[in-house]
């Protein structure tokens, strides 16, 4: 059995999304840390919202990055074992690297909240949108984008399976993107709750202002593999991790490829680690062969637990 461990990133966030590992001391102890640092109340963010407020880029970036790091310490603190590999999907990607010993917890808050303020100032607040679109062949979606641009942005950001592709870019033009995916046949085309449209040429302001952030972070090269959003790839130079973080901002997740290398490296199963399962859906959806399961509460992690002690995880 070989495991890569994944890790969600925006979208992901809902109200009350910690409540099942609140008994467990070293979530609430993660939660703590990161206001202490941040001096904002995340478990209250967490745990009553409102949701209007954790939709915000600002907030959700930071408040997914301690949710992820918090499932993650109780994983390891019950048991679990280091995977092959580590993921993470968008801002998911900066808690992989907290996993394998990169960068620090305490120095990625502030990079990350950095990282979201720069991305919520690229691009006003109401000005930009995300959608996701399903059931259209994802070879379209770029046809799609082209014609619905009209001269504004508009472009594939998230590839998440097979039959699903996430466009962003300024807010009309992807609400015309989403009119003409269902015209030519997706079987649903939403908006998603996000205030700015990540992954996309629009970004390049904030992957400026990250990159300038990132001089003065310490990275070191991780303990375990990370495959890296923008290349579908790990880098042991901490240079060129720093540099997949910039391109990561104006460049699409690469999600499916993401799922077909660890599969060709021998992964056998993914586990989710953080708030909701999409990371574990989009898994079962791209490969039949992917044994996927999410850990978004304690109940699901003593399972996962259970499974990875008697070699079926």
């Amino acid at each position: 059995m070989k495991t890569a461990i994944v890790f969600p990133g925006q979208g992901s966030q809902s109200v009350g999304m910690m409540g099942g590992f609140a008994s467990l001391p070293v979530v609430k102890a993660t939660f703590e840390e990161a206001s202490a640092i941040l001096g904002e109340d995340y478990w209250a963010l967490s745990e009553t919202g409102p949701a209007e407020a954790q939709n915000r880029t600002v907030v959700t970036q930071p408040l997914m990055l301690i949710a992820g790091v918090a499932c993650w310490r109780a994983w390891r603190g019950e048991g679990g074992a280091m995977p092959a590999f580590l993921a993470g999907h968008s801002l998911g990607e900066y808690t992989a690297l907290i996993a394998a010993e990169a960068i620090d917890f305490a120095e990625a808050l502030p990079l990350v909240r950095l990282r979201a303020a720069a991305v919520q100032d690229a691009v006003p607040e109401g000005t930009g949108g995300i959608a996701a679109i399903v059931g259209l062949d994802p070879s379209l979606v770029d046809a799609v984008c082209a014609e619905a641009a009209q001269g504004e942005v508009v472009e594939p950001a998230n590839l998440n399976s097979p039959h699903q592709v996430v466009i962003a870019g300024h807010k009309g033009a992807v609400e015309r993107g989403m009119a003409i995916a269902k015209a030519r046949g997706a079987k649903m085309a939403k908006m998603l709750p996000m205030s700015a449209p990540s992954h996309c040429s629009l970004m390049k302001p904030a992957a400026a202002a990250l990159e300038t952030a990132l001089a003065g972070v310490t990275i070191r090269p991780p303990r375990v593999p990370v495959i890296q959003n923008a290349d579908v790839a790990a880098f042991d130079d901490p240079q060129r991790i720093k540099r997949a973080l910039v391109e990561q901002l104006c460049r699409p997740v690469r999600w499916v490829e993401t799922l077909q290398h660890v599969e060709r490296q021998g992964v056998t199963h993914v586990i989710e680690c953080g708030p909701g399962k999409v990371l574990a859906g989009l898994a079962r959806r791209t490969s039949h062969a992917l044994h996927a399961e999410g850990i978004a509460d304690r109940a699901a992690l003593e399972t996962a637990l259970a499974w990875e002690r008697s070699g079926h995880a």
